[in-house]
């Protein structure tokens, strides 16, 4: 059983940087794939980043690759998401999601087993 809680979110202006976290209680923590999706008003859930049990390997969607990196830190139970350059198409709210080992897709929904109930991010023009 793993629990996810984010932080992070906030209202920004278009070209500022956040950091969120992803604060996981359970044992499993250090086993399991991360991810990060986010959703806008009317948009279904889409994948932003994910990063394998050791931080070893990350992906990313197309539409965030070099502005946003994801972390993490197994002594911390806390996985990170560091965006940069927002722009008001990345106001979402944003979920934390874990994997049992690897997920059965990086990219979808069902891939993933457990998750956070989300922070919100809003970035103005």
């Amino acid at each position: 059983q793993v629990q996810l809680v984010e932080s992070g979110g906030g209202l920004v202006q278009t070209g500022d940087s956040l950091r969120l976290s992803c604060a996981a209680s359970g044992r499993t923590f250090s086993s399991s794939a991360m991810g990060w999706f986010r959703q806008a008003p009317g948009k279904e859930r889409e994948f932003v980043a994910g990063i394998n049990w050791s931080g070893g390997s990350t992906h990313y969607a197309d539409s965030v690759k070099g502005r946003i990196t994801i972390s993490r830190d197994n002594a911390k139970n806390t996985v990170y998401l560091q965006m940069n350059s927002l722009n008001p198409e990345d106001t979402a709210v944003y979920y934390c999601a874990a994997a049992y080992g690897y997920p059965s897709s990086w990219h979808q929904v069902s891939g993933y087993n457990y998750w956070g109930q989300g922070t919100q991010v809003t970035v103005s023009s």
